[in-house]
Formats: structure tokens, C-alpha cells, sequence
């Protein structure tokens, strides 16, 4: 007897004695040489005479795996495979069909029916054994998997719940830091020599970059934990935008550059959390500013068609390099272009971005402009006229 093949390199090793095999076949002859086949293997068997009695054993022994006759008197194989592919309990069974006939018409039949394998009476015991180990250590695989997802999600979970609590617990201490030193530097406290300024400067900077990470982290957590809420009204797309254009060109200002965006006027308002929106629309205007050299001009540009409004951030920096486009909108995920003004960058801010669009049953994408630069662009959702 041949033992069981090696496991490949990182696959589980898999025992496989004490696999429970149903054995539903109405020749007695037949089903103790199976059983006889079998028991030598390490594998806890039942036999039930019928498609009837199958089922009736099923719930109780909770097989492993089964080995189904093809023609029976009551419900035939084909029938008996059907009902249990179509109980939730027993859909992933796999079903190995014992049949006399091998014209393909009638293999055809059994895997449509759900089988996924079949072996020819008479019976050969090491072709026998071999099909039942290959689908049982396809079985056990899949469980191996479903238990590494499960245990997966567990700890996504429970990282999500702590850095939802890390960066709440955070924030708060660290906004009186930058409130306080916002207070210092105006001379509110008393006269500072530059070296003070200096450091104070430093700590209100830090705390700045620190803020926007917990933010970002409170963000992506809540978002992954599926708890992300919209707030649905009726928006005018271009009032968010030409608010954030106003206020994200005091910042383009102070790097020597400008932020040019021709007046919008959409059509029709859109259905969205405006808040989110105006989040996604200053994230991708930040951006843009801190990879754009002095001396440069960001465009927003607008466009809609029937069924959608898209809003393009357009900028004149080194664009991104090509195999590092599918980085952009993952969590952590940073390119090797660096920001002109020594600017701190998370890398979570186009994650966050794409899970609020996608909310939103949208679309956001980039691309490098012809002539240097790059664009990237949020689609959204047009409401139908008159609706």
C-alpha cells in the first residue's frame, strides 16, 4: 500500500485517519469489500443500503466524504447527490459516485449532479484509495484555509479595535500639545528668544504630522471594521470643490505655486455624504501640492456625462512611476517619488479615498499625463434626470 503523498513546501501535513466516509451502496458484497479496502486506511466507516437511508445517516455520522452507488432502488445516486448538494450542511461533502458504467454521458451526469469523482465496479483497491485520499486532503485543505481566514479576520478585527482605541486615546493629549504650543508661539505666555520659537515650532509640527496619522488610522480603521456610515443628501458637487480649492490654494501659496479650476456647474446634484467627498477632493489637492515643484500649476478639471460627474486633480510633478501605480491606493502604501517641501506622507490617505468612492459606488484612478505630471481622477454617480 502506497503511503500518502508528501505535502508540498508550506502546505500543512494532513492525517487523515479517523475520516468519517459514507458508504451508501444496496449490494452488501460490495459495500463490505469497500469497507474492507478502506478500514486498513485509518477511516471510520458507515454504510447505508439506499439514497433514503443516506440521508438519514448523514446528519448523525457527518461524513467526510461519500461514496455513492449510481442505481438503487428509491432515489437513484444522481438524485441522492442533488439533495445533498442542495442541504447547506452537506453542500461541500464530495461525493464519489460507485457506478458499473463508464460511458461518459453518464459521468457527465454525476459531476452535474455534484459529484466530483468516480470510481468503475469492479474495484481496484489502489485506484480506490488514491481518489478517496486526493479529495480528502482537498477537503481538509479547504478547512485549513477557512480556519487561517477565519483566524485572520479575528486579527484584523481586534487590530482595527486597537487602533481605533490607540488613536482616540492619542488625539486628545496631543491636540492640547499643539494647542498649547500654538499658544506659546503667539506670544500669549510671554516673549520667546528664537531658540524657544525654534523647538516650539518643531514640537507644533510634530504634533501636527501626528494628528493627521491618527486621523488617518481612526479613518482606515473605522472603514475596515465596516463601520463606515454615509451621510446621504442631495449635493452640489461644485460647491465642494470650489471650497476646497479655496482653501487648499493658501497652502499651494505658500510653496510658490497656484491651483487653477475653471468654474463648475453641474447639471444636477448628486446623491452623497458631503463631508467624505470634500475629504477625498482635499486628499487628493494635498497631494498634488506636495509632490508639485514651486512655480507650477495644479488643474481641476470637471466633466459629466449622463450617468456620471468626474472631477480630475492635475498636477505638473514627476508623475509616478509605472510599476508602482498598482501601490497607490493600498493602505501603507508609498511610491519612491518624494514630496518637494520635505512634507510627511502616512500613505494611508488614497486607501481611504478609494473605500469613501467606492461607498459611493464610484470610481478613482490615476494615470501620468502626457508631458509630465499626473492626474487623478474621482468618478461618481449621476442620478438620473428627474429622479
Amino acid at each position: 500500500m502506497n503511503p500518502p503523498p508528501a505535502p508540498s513546501p508550506g502546505q500543512p501535513r494532513i492525517d487523515l485517519a479517523g475520516r468519517r466516509i459514507l458508504v451508501v451502496e444496496d449490494d452488501r458484497v460490495n459495500a463490505r469489500i469497500i469497507a474492507s479496502i478502506l478500514r486498513p486506511e485509518g477511516y471510520v466507516i458507515a454504510e447505508a443500503e439506499s439514497g433514503e437511508a443516506a440521508l438519514a445517516t448523514v446528519p448523525d455520522f457527518q461524513p467526510d466524504l461519500i461514496l455513492l452507488d449510481v442505481v438503487m432502488a428509491g432515489i437513484s445516486g444522481f438524485e441522492t447527490c442533488r439533495r445533498l448538494k442542495a442541504d447547506p450542511a452537506t453542500a461541500a461533502t464530495p461525493v464519489i459516485f460507485i457506478t458499473a458504467k463508464n460511458q461518459s454521458a453518464d459521468i457527465v451526469t454525476g459531476l452535474e449532479a455534484g459529484g466530483v469523482d468516480y470510481v468503475v465496479k469492479p474495484f481496484q483497491p489502489r485506484e480506490m484509495i488514491a481518489r478517496i485520499r486526493t479529495h480528502l486532503q482537498v477537503r481538509a485543505l479547504l478547512e485549513h484555509q477557512e480556519r487561517l481566514i477565519d483566524d485572520l479576520s479575528k486579527a484584523n478585527a481586534a487590530k482595527n479595535h486597537f487602533l481605533g482605541i490607540a488613536a482616540h486615546d492619542l488625539r486628545n493629549p496631543l491636540t492640547s500639545i499643539r494647542g498649547l504650543s500654538e499658544f506659546m508661539l503667539d506670544g500669549s505666555s510671554g516673549e520667546l528668544n528664537e531658540d524657544q520659537r525654534a523647538m516650539l515650532r518643531s514640537v507644533h509640527s510634530a504634533t501636527h504630522v501626528m494628528l493627521d496619522l491618527l486621523n488617518e488610522l481612526l479613518d482606515i480603521s473605522i472603514i475596515e471594521s465596516g463601520e463606515m456610515r454615509l451621510d446621504l443628501t442631495p449635493t452640489n458637487l461644485a460647491d465642494i470643490v470650489h471650497d476646497a480649492v479655496f482653501l487648499n490654494g493658501l497652502t499651494a501659496a505658500r510653496k510658490q505655486m497656484k491651483i487653477a479650476c475653471r468654474p463648475i456647474k453641474p447639471t444636477r446634484p448628486l446623491v452623497l455624504d458631503s463631508r467624505k467627498i470634500r475629504q477625498v477632493i482635499d486628499n487628493l489637492l494635498s497631494n498634488a501640492i506636495k509632490f508639485s515643484p514651486p512655480g507650477t500649476t495644479i488643474s481641476v478639471v470637471f466633466s459629466e456625462d449622463a450617468t456620471t460627474q468626474t472631477v480630475s486633480v492635475q498636477d505638473q510633478g514627476p508623475g509616478i512611476p509605472p510599476d508602482e501605480m498598482g501601490m497607490l491606493f493600498t493602505s501603507f502604501g508609498k511610491t519612491s517619488v518624494r514630496p518637494t517641501g520635505g512634507e510627511k506622507s502616512t500613505g494611508l490617505g488614497l486607501a481611504i479615498c478609494r473605500k469613501i468612492v467606492e461607498a459611493h459606488h464610484g470610481t478613482i484612478a490615476a494615470a501620468n499625463r502626457e508631458g509630465g505630471g499626473a492626474a487623478f481622477s474621482v468618478t461618481l454617480p449621476a442620478p438620473h434626470h428627474g429622479v
